[in-house]
């Protein structure tokens, strides 16, 4: 039976993941883990990103977990299997889960994926879809400048916000696109701008597809007391109003600072 899971982003974006998570599994006990020191993991090298995974899961396995959702979606696309290798607990991300979402959204053939510029070039989201339907159109797009205004709490209706938005939706606003992968943990902040740049989009959380797919793998075999920890490696100049913007339940003050497992 699972009692611990554990929950790692690049940043404090991983909290609308865990948010799902909790609202599926109530009864989980979870520890989280931001590694806002280091944010952001999307324009690092493969072996960076790599390497920064591989530090975060030995600090969340201090926790006696029983099973490590990589929140990341640039470390689901790119380090995932080294992962699973190294490591002896079950290790899921978020690629597969929104993949199925997405091609069974996709009535006219097209699927987007916007992601960090490391997930975009891995092509994960791409193998993924076709792998499902190889008669899919995917149309990828990264959006580099997205998580640096989420992780400084600019908002989504923020003119410089929506400006961005903007120009990075123009490639699926040209296509009939049926489902949009928000491929980045900060994304879905922005959900609301994306929809109303393409109303007739089907917006896909990565959180939300892999609570779901979750539901499936661990069944009713979960237990523990509800409760969360929270650990950040760096607390940032707005980081309790970036916290709110992810999670308003989630009390800044109740997240810790760990510096110590750094490489």
């Amino acid at each position: 039976m699972l009692q611990r899971i554990g929950v790692f982003d690049s940043g404090i974006g991983g909290l609308t993941v865990l948010r799902e998570l909790r609202r599926v599994f109530p009864a989980l006990d979870m520890v989280y883990l931001g590694d806002l020191a280091r944010v952001p993991y999307g324009g690092r090298s493969v072996e960076t990103i790599t390497r920064y995974a591989r530090d975060d899961m030995r600090f969340l396995l201090r926790f006696g977990l029983d099973a490590v959702v990589v929140a990341c979606g640039t470390v689901s696309s790119n380090s995932l299997e080294p992962l699973r290798k190294e490591f002896p607990v079950p290790v899921y991300g978020v690629i597969d889960s929104a993949a199925r979402l997405a091609e069974a959204s996709a009535d006219a053939g097209a699927v987007g994926v916007i992601g960090t510029r490391a997930t975009v070039a891995s092509g994960a989201y791409e193998r993924a879809l076709h792998a499902l339907n190889p008669r899919l159109r995917v149309i990828s797009q990264a959006c580099p400048l997205i998580v640096p205004l989420v992780e400084n709490g600019v908002a989504p209706d923020d003119p410089v916000a929506e400006l961005v938005c903007a120009r990075y939706m123009e490639p699926f606003r040209r296509e009939r696109t049926d489902a949009l992968i928000l491929g980045c943990t900060h994304y879905p902040v922005y959900r609301s701008a994306f929809q109303r740049l393409l109303p007739q989009t089907r917006m896909i959380h990565v959180g939300e597809a892999l609570a779901e797919f979750l539901r499936e793998e661990f069944g009713g075999c979960t237990g523990g007391e509800g409760r969360t920890e929270y650990y950040v490696t760096e607390r940032s100049a707005a980081f309790d109003e970036t916290v709110r913007i992810m999670d308003q339940t989630v009390d800044p003050s109740s997240i810790r600072v760990e510096t110590d497992f750094l490489g």
